[in-house]
């Protein structure tokens, strides 16, 4: 299956990066572990009471979105030199890392794209390398939506090591829904049907970010 084929059919006009709540009319933008911090009151040490909430939530969130006969493009972004990009022959290592069956890495697509920011002097020096594997839930390691929430706390593990911070988008081809965790903070959930994430915001309301609830609230009248 082709990304960008899926991408101009369900979601026109749709561009694969975050802040995909902003670009879509049907949505849903959840804040995580809202109300604790991931410091200790006056401390610089990790709150783990922050973190395995953050973690019950976008796993909570990922298996009530994805069903095992799913199928899911997991897309990965990573944003760099241009002259790196043209030189790299190695696959990334986020999908060798966090993909179950290795047979599925066979599938591994890859396309450099214009970066994507409104940064006109990043954009003449760097490109986004965009990956793209079709695979099924159980494909994926529970794991890696740990390193996604981790990526800004360097003694926090799993992680992206090695690598530049990708952004990870996680498409279910078969309902027509995108789901992107930025960080711990928080995450997206788009769909091109209100009623196939209604049971969504329904179940999971209280964890709606509060700055984005009376629009959301709207939206599922």
């Amino acid at each position: 299956m082709e990304l960008r084929d899926y991408i101009n059919n369900i979601f026109p006009g749709l561009v694969l990066k975050p802040s995909l709540y902003h670009q879509w009319d049907i949505g849903i933008h959840f804040e995580l572990a809202q109300g604790l911090s991931p410091f200790k009151s006056g401390t610089d040490e990790l709150n783990s009471d922050y973190f395995n909430q953050v973690y019950h939530q976008a796993l909570s969130l990922f298996r009530d979105i994805f069903s095992a006969d799913d199928k899911i493009l997991f897309v990965s972004n990573i944003y760099q030199n241009r002259n790196h990009a043209k030189r790299s022959k190695k696959k990334v290592k986020i999908y060798n890392h966090y993909i179950k069956n290795k047979n599925v890495l066979f599938r591994l697509k890859q396309e450099t794209l214009p970066y994507m920011f409104d940064d006109e002097d990043d954009a003449e020096s760097y490109c986004t390398c965009q990956f793209s594997l079709e695979c099924r839930k159980q494909d994926i390691r529970d794991p890696l939506l740990k390193a996604i929430c981790n990526q800004d706390f360097q003694s926090l593990k799993p992680r992206f090591n090695g690598l530049n911070y990708p952004d990870v988008f996680f498409i279910n081809v078969t309902k027509g829904v995108i789901f992107f965790i930025y960080d711990d903070r928080g995450c997206e959930v788009i769909a091109n049907d209100i009623e196939t994430i209604r049971p969504l915001y329904e179940k999971y309301t209280n964890w709606v970010d509060e700055y984005y609830r009376e629009e959301i609230n709207q939206r599922f009248k």
